[in-house]
């Protein structure tokens, strides 16, 4: 973005404006985030800090901001900004909606070619494997391209995945019936499909915090109460999970028991037993998300193999260790619930596509996903001990042990406000406040470590965090 100038003929006022409004518009500035302080705003830009008041001013009159007595200005609903709905939010006032739009913006429009520090993918050389495209050319060339062409496949997947995924789910302990299994266009296909028909408008879901951002997002666009869940080091807090059950009676918990994201936390033995024995005391179910479960250290703890798919449903895909584009996801449902998944599913996608799901069914019997993801986590291994050298070199500290994909890192800054000067140096960040339900600022931030092995940006990072000191 370019910097503010005082050789044009437009004010410097209307140029901040202009900036902060296209950010909006861009979603890089979502509802309810905190501009930044006058003084940190004026220093940002080289402007005075009169500037700065007139512009916000600006931004407020035109409905893009608001102004909070003693807290500053902040980022207003996209639906609050029309004056039918200012009128209606100032008759049954609600707070901003969760939006992860940002982060998602981010997966299709980087800053720069940089890697990107917030990004939630392996990089695509990482993922570059031959066996894949191997895979899909002999599909391809067998008789089954014309049958699955002209027809639609079958609604629960494909029956050779689906039986390599039950001899997988198998190994890890977990029973799992080819006929207990439905395929989803990726795991959050399946994270939705479940929402869709467990829950209605204003049930109680419960949900780890922090969490991911998408998921939040996700469960408050369908109108559902969300009950933040703090995520201890052992798994998700009991106490508080108890509570919610006595007093909200929540129909669902979403929870991660390996290499949770953000902070990469595992979950004990005992924290498990406790929260399958709460899932049947009071009768909500629990939904597994394991989508990084590939990278598990062996014999990791998962809900599901202990309880058996009764109140719990295992859910993954393969899209973040393979191709991000295949999207192939599944879930392993209990059997009273797999009819009514498999009707949301049907109307939703009617079926999920027949040719990668035949070709990922050929890499698992050859072997093939095993050998490379066993590649993936020696890289993830190498790269993981570079950055963590890196963050604490130049002034991070970690909240959480480093493990897996991601990092959760103390910036010791607002990190919502280093995301938009880092956004300007052409890195884009995951700052903490993406993954609270209320969006609440402060100096936690997620990395990716497979991303953030360049010096040059924890260089950047310094010293644009030693700017807004």
């Amino acid at each position: 973005m370019s910097l503010l100038s005082r050789a044009s003929g437009q004010p410097l006022t209307e140029q901040l404006a202009q900036r902060f409004v296209a950010r909006m518009r861009d979603q890089l500035l979502v509802s309810g985030a905190r501009l930044p302080s006058v003084r940190q705003c004026a220093q940002m830009h080289g402007v005075s800090a009169s500037t700065v008041v007139a512009a916000y001013d600006g931004l407020v009159a035109q409905g893009w901001v608001e102004a909070r007595p003693h807290r500053g200005f902040f980022v207003r609903d996209r639906v609050q900004r029309t004056p039918s709905a200012q009128t209606a939010s100032s008759e049954s006032p609600r707070p901003p909606p969760v939006n992860a739009a940002s982060l998602i913006r981010g997966m299709f429009h980087q800053p720069s070619a940089q890697p990107q520090p917030g990004m939630g993918v392996f990089p695509p050389d990482w993922l570059d494997a031959d066996f894949l495209t191997a895979a899909l050319r002999k599909v391809v060339a067998s008789p089954v391209l014309r049958e699955s062409s002209l027809r639609y496949g079958e609604p629960q997947g494909d029956t050779g995945l689906r039986e390599g995924l039950s001899a997988k789910l198998l190994s890890m302990g977990l029973h799992a019936l080819p006929g207990q299994l439905i395929t989803t266009v990726g795991a959050t296909h399946a994270l939705d499909i479940i929402s869709r028909t467990l829950l209605r408008p204003g049930d109680c879901v419960m949900v780890e915090e922090p969490g991911w951002a998408i998921e939040f997002a996700r469960l408050q666009n369908l109108g559902v109460r969300i009950l933040p869940v703090p995520r201890l080091e052992t798994g998700p807090d009991l106490e508080v999970v108890e509570r919610y059950a006595q007093l909200h009676a929540p129909k669902m918990m979403v929870s991660v028991s390996v290499l949770h994201n953000p902070t990469g936390y595992g979950l004990s033995l005992p924290v498990a037993h406790q929260l399958v024995n709460l899932a049947h005391r009071y009768n909500f179910h629990v939904v597994e998300d394991d989508t990084y479960g590939h990278m598990a250290p062996a014999h990791a703890v998962r809900l599901s193999v202990l309880d058996g798919l009764q109140k719990t449903i295992y859910v993954s895909g393969y899209a973040k260790i393979l191709a991000p584009s295949w999207r192939v996801g599944y879930m392993a449902a209990p059997a009273d619930l797999k009819d009514a998944f498999l009707d949301t599913k049907l109307l939703s996608t009617l079926t999920t596509p027949v040719l990668f799901e035949k070709a990922l069914a050929l890499c698992l019997a050859q072997g093939a996903i095993r050998r490379h993801t066993e590649r993936l986590t020696q890289l993830l291994e190498s790269a993981r001990s570079r950055s963590v050298q890196l963050a604490l070199a130049h002034g991070c500290q970690f909240v959480a042990p480093p493990q897996g994909l991601f990092g959760w890192v103390d910036a010791a800054v607002d990190t919502d406000v280093l995301a938009l000067r880092m956004h300007d140096a052409g890195y884009l960040l995951a700052p903490g406040s993406l993954f609270h339900a209320d969006r609440r600022p402060g100096s936690f931030m997620r990395v990716n470590f497979a991303s953030t092995q360049d010096d040059r940006f924890w260089r950047a990072l310094a010293k644009t965090r030693a700017e807004l000191v």
